[in-house]
């Protein structure tokens, strides 16, 4: 469990509380959560979130570490299309060993948790299913 707040005393208080129900052990300043890096600036009252690590593990697990970084994930006016689909039979052989939804799962777990910025770019992938060719709500 993380507790996070400005008031130390607050705080201090809620882990007494709730050390009378469970069994509790207090680890200090966190310094990562659910793959997510935490760094402070506490003079300015600032904190981070960085998945950095999570989406350098990511593309590795997908054979991506030697991508090429962009600054903008996917231009507004992008569209998937059947254009963008596997054509001959082979390429679909290949694609239907690419775990698709694993790896959207991983870009929007990314996306929610510290990078909103590639909110559009995951939304159109949500909808595409690359075998077939269609988006969500084409017949």
């Amino acid at each position: 469990m993380l507790i996070v707040g400005r008031n130390v005393g607050e705080i201090d208080r809620l882990k007494k509380e709730l050390s009378k129900s469970f069994a509790m052990k207090d680890l200090g300043p966190a310094k990562q959560i659910l793959g997510m890096r935490i760094s402070r600036d506490r003079r300015n009252g600032k904190f981070w979130l960085s998945q950095e690590r999570y989406i350098e593990r990511a593309l590795e697990r997908f054979n991506m570490s030697k991508a090429k970084a962009v600054s903008t994930p996917l231009g507004g006016h992008f569209k998937l299309s059947v254009k963008h689909c596997p054509t001959s039979d082979e390429e679909k052989e290949a694609m239907k060993n690419v775990p698709y939804a694993s790896i959207v799962g991983s870009l929007m777990y990314a996306m929610v948790c510290t990078r909103p910025d590639i909110a559009h770019a995951v939304g159109l992938l949500v909808g595409f299913f690359p075998i077939r060719g269609k988006n969500i709500g084409e017949q």
